[in-house]
């Protein structure tokens, strides 16, 4: 059996340059966008709604990566949306949630249902994003649940992308 498959008939899409590690699993309504990367033991499943993972991202070794079905009280249920230069660390959850552009999740964090991370954040390492929390552009998050701790630096802003592409290189390493 393939670690790449479909439920119900919707193959997940992958896009140029995506590396699937073959001990991870990505089942059904995923799509994955260009030079991504899904690292060992990880889990997408896209069975009872989608998701979308964007350009340059990495969901690092051991994540899941699920989503909500609908419901009377939100009958669209909540996908899980990753923008583009998204790092996901070694062990985070994600289930129904929206995390935007330029974003670092920290190892262990936990998002939940109706979630939406904006652009520009550090959630750091064992937060915990309540369901339906906003996390504002621009600020580093800590915390179970998380809080605004502060702005990033430059440095931290500049992490998103250097993260995204030592990423892209890494997987080159595996393909070639």
């Amino acid at each position: 059996m393939s670690n790449i498959r479909p439920y119900k008939d919707i193959h997940p899409v992958l896009a140029e340059g995506v590396y699937i590690d073959q001990s991870a699993v990505v089942i059904g309504d995923v799509h994955i966008g260009k030079d991504s990367s899904v690292w060992p033991l990880t889990v997408i499943r896209g069975d009872v709604n989608h998701c979308r993972i964007g350009e340059r991202c990495n969901i690092q070794d051991g994540s899941v990566i699920h989503l909500s079905r609908s419901r009377p009280s939100k009958p669209d249920g909540y996908p899980t949306i990753l923008g583009n230069n998204v790092s996901i660390g070694h062990k985070v959850m994600l289930h129904g949630c929206t995390i935007g552009n330029n974003v670092l999740v920290g190892m262990g964090a936990i998002i939940l249902d109706g979630a939406v991370i904006e652009d520009e954040v550090l959630v750091g390492a064992g937060s915990m994003v309540t369901q339906g929390k906003r996390l504002e552009s621009g600020y580093l998050y800590l915390g179970t649940p998380a809080k605004k701790i502060r702005p990033l630096s430059d440095a931290e802003r500049e992490l998103f992308k250097r993260t995204a592409a030592d990423y892209v290189d890494l997987k080159g390493e595996y393909t070639d």
